[in-house]
């Protein structure tokens, strides 16, 4: 991870008004405070500062979400570092300006690498915990089947032979969920299926969906070596088992090309 391009494109977002084209056409003249009115009526109403303020907090926020910092964060030393930056003298350019800080700015880098780093490994041993505890006992319920690759399934409905292929076109209903029955993602109620080709999907749906033809019905339990892995995805940890109920109502059927003679 490239710490110093993140804060780069948070800053950005902040600095977005300021550089906008339309300030940077205003004429000289425009914006000028008029004469004879009181400068202090032009500042911000306590209204406005308190709407920046929050949407300030929206930036940083979305920030500390989308890399994952987690919700055990010193917001009172946030605070303190945001003020002692404010109130920090001289030049940001000088090498002696970060000489005033507790912690040195340009350790940022390796400090955060390292949270981040150590916050990974701990979601990934406790996803891969989890996953191996409920693999193991989901195994023994009643209709639960298992492939050499670890997927379990229960097939609802077999559908019409014959059985889908990797190279199918597959009309699809499904549902998403974690272990804690989470759902990420699903096609909305009354909504058309999904058209998707089988080829491109997660390992796991690519082995289960070729069990079921036309018509069927499926059940797939979907350890996180064939679905996203340590990476994880949008919404989904590293070393997430993922649960899917996928109904395929038609099938587009691979028809080879016939060489020319």
């Amino acid at each position: 991870m490239k710490t110093n391009k993140i804060l780069a494109a948070a800053l950005v977002v902040l600095m977005a008004a300021s550089c906008s084209p339309k300030n940077a056409a205003t004429s000289e003249n425009e914006g000028a405070a008029p004469a004879n009115v009181d400068a202090k009526s032009l500042l911000p109403t306590r209204a406005e500062i308190d709407s920046v303020s929050y949407l300030l907090g929206i930036n940083f926020g979305s920030f500390v979400k989308g890399y994952n910092f987690g919700d055990k964060l010193n917001y009172s030393q946030i605070e303190k570092g945001i003020r002692d930056f404010i109130n920090a003298k001289g030049n940001m350019r000088d090498t002696a300006f970060n000489k005033q800080f507790r912690i040195n700015p340009d350790k940022m880098n390796d400090m955060f690498n390292s949270f981040l780093g150590k916050r990974r490994d701990y979601q990934l041993a406790v996803n891969s915990e989890k996953e191996q505890k409920f693999l193991a006992e989901n195994a023994k319920k009643e209709g639960v089947q298992k492939t050499d690759s670890g997927l379990q399934y229960i097939i609802v409905e077999p559908g019409s032979e014959p059985k889908i292929s990797l190279k199918d076109t597959l009309h699809v209903l499904y549902k998403g969920t974690l272990l804690d029955g989470t759902v990420f993602d699903e096609t909305p109620a009354g909504a058309e299926p999904i058209l998707m080709d089988l080829n491109r999907v997660i390992p796991g749906w690519r082995e289960g969906l070729q069990l079921i033809g036309e018509g069927g019905k499926i059940k797939l339990f979907i350890p996180s070596n064939l679905a996203y892995g340590e990476n994880g995805n949008q919404g989904i940890e590293p070393n997430s088992t993922l649960i899917f109920d996928v109904e395929v109502p038609k099938v587009g059927r691979f028809v080879a090309k016939e060489e020319k003679e």
